[in-house]
């Protein structure tokens, strides 16, 4: 499905529709409602990243840049057909160059063993497990990368 290169630029409120519909692609149940999303898009300090191919949203990532010296993830998808091709690794280090804390946490799916494994590659480690954390009852793992920042 690749032919170009995937170029990360900064996702905005024009982009909201097809985020919806990765929102579900990835999340179904767990998906975020219209109005978060508006909202992920528009507030300060949160950071908005969409990895574009042929001119196609093919994944998106957004977090709070600082929150208590903590960066956080709050989602991070990948469109089915774009996945196993470095989509979600580029939006995360993308993720990470523009975040300042020396501490960046994310929660995943402890079924969600091929995410797992790109967040431990990338230097990601366990930390937590929130207990019933999604809606249909499946734990969360919380992970995080802690980096010296210069």
């Amino acid at each position: 499905m690749q032919n170009g290169p995937i170029i990360i630029e900064k996702a905005g409120f024009s982009d909201l529709l097809v985020l919806q519909k990765l929102e579900k692609a990835c999340f179904d149940k767990d998906a975020w409602p219209l109005l978060d999303l508006a909202g992920v898009l528009t507030l300060p300090r949160i950071i908005r990243l969409k990895a574009v191919i042929n001119y196609k949203i093919a994944g998106f990532i957004a977090g709070d840049a600082d929150n208590q010296n903590i960066g956080w993830v709050s989602t991070i998808g990948v469109f089915p057909e774009y996945r196993r091709m470095g989509v979600g690794a580029a939006l995360l280090k993308a993720f990470e160059a523009d975040v300042s804390t020396p501490e960046i946490r994310l929660t995943v799916r402890q079924s969600n063993q091929p995410a797992i494994k790109m967040y431990e590659e990338l230097g990601y480690s366990s930390i937590e497990t929130w207990e019933a954390y999604y809606k249909d009852g499946e734990d969360g793992l919380v992970m995080r990368k802690l980096r010296a920042i210069t």
